[in-house]
């Protein structure tokens, strides 16, 4: 007889991933404890212990998750904001299932620390009202996603299989960001 394996501990990085999985593949209405649980093959009051908030905690874990980004500072604000941005992107449409918090819920923890870390960046790096140009540059990027997951078919139950990557969306962002970097130097 094989020798049994012992369960993965339960962590909350991992009840996090777990939850990512759902909400990305089936969408974050199917996402509840019990799924979650049964996911993790764990009973559901288990996650309590990592997220005594319960369900709350776990929808600010997730848009948080996907919403602090860090990057090292560039040569200039300008590049140090595109960084920003393409990371903040990136993570976004990695995870489709959690745009809607990411779009909703306010900045908190690790969140407003990253926000706080780009605009001292861009404010080092030598730009004026750098606190204006990250709530430009945030919604510039979290709408550009929106597009990008709304067109790719990803919500859309009759769609078979959503296209998750699009050159023409890439050229867009990149277009549109130029373009909000250079409004922004004004």
């Amino acid at each position: 007889m094989p020798a049994k394996r012992p369960p993965v501990p339960l962590s909350r990085e991992r009840i996090i991933e777990a939850a990512l999985h759902i909400a990305d593949s089936q969408g974050l209405r199917r996402l509840t404890m019990r799924r979650l649980g049964d996911a993790l093959q764990v009973e559901a009051m288990a996650i309590y212990h990592h997220l005594p908030r319960g369900k709350d905690a776990l929808m600010d874990a997730l848009a948080e998750h996907v919403t602090s980004v860090r990057v090292e500072p560039g040569p200039t604000w300008q590049e140090t904001a595109k960084a920003w941005c393409r990371a903040g992107r990136e993570l976004l449409r990695d995870h489709p299932g959690v745009l809607a918090l990411a779009l909703t819920k306010p900045p908190k923890g690790a969140t407003a620390i990253a926000i706080r870390e780009q605009t001292e960046q861009l404010a080092e790096g030598g730009l004026a009202n750098a606190a204006e140009a990250v709530r430009s540059l945030r919604a510039f990027v979290f709408g550009s996603v929106a597009v990008e997951v709304q067109q790719s078919g990803w919500a859309d139950p009759e769609v078979d299989e959503w296209v998750r990557r699009d050159e023409r969306a890439d050229a867009d962002f990149e277009r549109g960001l130029d373009a909000l970097l250079k409004g922004l130097q004004t």
